[in-house]
């Protein structure tokens, strides 16, 4: 059983609370509060970070309405630990099952962990979660009962109601799964789903390139197993024919249920979770989009998710909610230009700089794997501004506990600290250090980064991305290295060591 403690706001917040002990006159609506999580975008790319290369007109307006952080982070590289740490408030690296997860994984958040969406729950909010999910489904590996109810499931970690991609694009099922069971599911043509061992009789990229009529895969990537769509994914699946989603509608889809959700909930509090898939692979905008970046189907991409925003937006404004909507807008990880297709991402790049002024990309431990967009809008408390502040995801689950007038619930997001002040740009500070993940641990005070010595790739030859792992130490300072080009922990012994002990007190 999950039990929460609530403690009350006193001063500026007051307005916003639920549940206080404060005068009726000094409550009202309570906020609303929607996380935009973005997929594979880098610092880069959206226009209002500096880049001229595209141009994303609605993210742009959030920004120009909010605070826009120049030095915020994922948790992790990669999008499972990024997303488990997000919504639980614990650091991925104190689990080892938290890695990038396969397509029929168990539920990496276990049901009696509490996560922010339990907290609003709790608060009297009503709660959703649309869109890529990434975080498994069901008890065990391998063992979902995939045609009928799905369990554990979403509403066993705080959410009323779900519409979400099983896993993520590029992995089977290719299913949307809403409130724990498959969409347009055929009873008479079940689901089966293997990651070891291909079905009889089903064709696979691999052995049929000629059925491959949308995307190609990149050599040696992988995605050449199940073909869905003209498209050959990672992992093996049977049936289910009629619910199998169509690629070039999936952001169509999953921004209708988030409008929808909004809509439904707009006379009540609500929580809403919105995780798009655009950027990842593969990538197939709709042909409203395809062809308008210039770059491609990633650009293409870009502009699709600037859409669904531009649609979050409206949806607001139109129900008179946008002045009492907090919004947070951010990445799971850092960005990747080829990730396992043909899809000129590479050669159409052009002067585009998804990764900004920094080193690295997705899977990196260098700046570009983790510093991500990060946005915060909310128009009738905050007032614009850009801020340079050290932001990380970790503290998410404290600081809306924090809106809310609640304590973090016992024994939940141990590593979580409340920095609301920061995020509505009250304060310029941020974190003393922010802790990453990728192929090692790095630690940052915004001054200093320390990248821990790894055994892993220094380069990763298949996505053309400087991993940052290294057997020796690594020390770059970022006030005069935001590239991360010289490594000057030789020479700053006493640092190093500062910084290692931050770990091991963390540990």
């Amino acid at each position: 059983m999950k039990t929460l403690q609530f403690a009350c706001l006193t001063g500026a917040f007051l307005p916003v609370l639920i549940g206080c002990k404060s005068k009726p006159s000094e409550v009202s609506v309570p906020v609303n509060v929607i996380i935009i999580l973005a997929d594979d975008i880098g610092y880069g790319d959206l226009s209002c970070n500096g880049e001229k290369t595209i141009h994303t007109p609605n993210v742009d307006r959030l920004a120009s309405q909010g605070v826009r952080f120049t030095d915020a982070h994922a948790v992790a590289a990669t999008s499972t630990p990024s997303r488990y740490s997000l919504l639980t408030g614990q650091y991925a690296w104190r689990r080892s099952d938290t890695g990038i997860a396969a397509g029929n994984a168990g539920m990496v958040i276990r049901p009696e962990q509490t996560t922010i969406a339990d907290v609003f729950r709790e608060a009297g909010y009503t709660t959703g979660a649309v869109g890529k999910w990434h975080l498994g489904l069901g008890d065990k590996t391998g063992e979902q009962n995939w045609n009928g109810f799905i369990t554990p499931g979403l509403t066993d970690i705080g959410f009323d109601y779900s519409y979400i991609m099983a896993a993520t694009g590029d992995r089977v099922p290719c299913v949307f799964v809403e409130n724990q069971r498959i969409v347009n599911l055929d009873p008479n043509d079940p689901i089966e789903v293997s990651y070891d061992d291909p079905f009889p009789g089903e064709p696979l990229g691999k052995d049929h390139p000629e059925m491959l009529y949308v995307l190609k895969p990149s050599l040696n990537h992988g995605h050449d197993q199940a073909i869905v769509n003209g498209i050959s994914r990672i992992g093996y699946m049977k049936g289910g024919k009629q619910a199998l989603w169509v690629d070039e509608n999936i952001a169509d889809s999953i921004t209708g249920k988030a409008v929808q959700f909004i809509e439904n909930h707009k006379d009540e509090p609500f929580f809403l979770y919105f995780a798009t898939n655009d950027i990842h692979v593969p990538r197939v905008p709709h042909p409203r989009f395809a062809g308008k970046s210039g770059m491609g189907p990633r650009g293409d991409a870009i502009l699709e998710f600037d859409w669904s925003v531009g649609q979050i937006i409206e949806t607001l404004e139109r129900l008179g909610l946008a002045d009492n909507t907090l919004i947070i807008l951010s990445s799971d990880n850092g960005p990747v230009v080829d990730d396992g297709y043909q899809d000129q991402a590479v050669e159409l790049l052009g002067n585009h700089r998804p990764w900004g002024d920094f080193r690295g990309g997705k899977y990196s431990n260098f700046e570009a794997g983790t510093r991500v967009p990060f946005i915060v809008n909310w128009p009738s408390k905050i007032e614009p501004a850009v801020s340079d502040a050290l932001v990380s995801q970790i503290d998410l689950f404290a600081s809306l506990c924090s809106l809310l007038g609640k304590d973090i619930p016992t024994n939940a997001a141990p590593d979580s600290k409340d920095q609301l002040n920061t995020l509505l740009g009250k304060e310029k500070k941020g974190r003393d250090y922010i802790i990453e993940q990728a192929g090692s641990i790095s630690i940052s005070n915004k001054e200093w980064k320390y990248i821990a010595p790894s055994n892993g790739a220094a380069y990763n030859k298949l996505t053309n991305t400087e991993l940052g792992n290294s057997k020796e130490p690594q020390l770059y300072h970022l006030k005069s290295d935001i590239g991360e080009r010289v490594n000057v922990a030789e020479n700053n012994p006493e640092k190093v060591a500062e910084l290692q002990a931050i770990f091991e007190l963390e540990k």
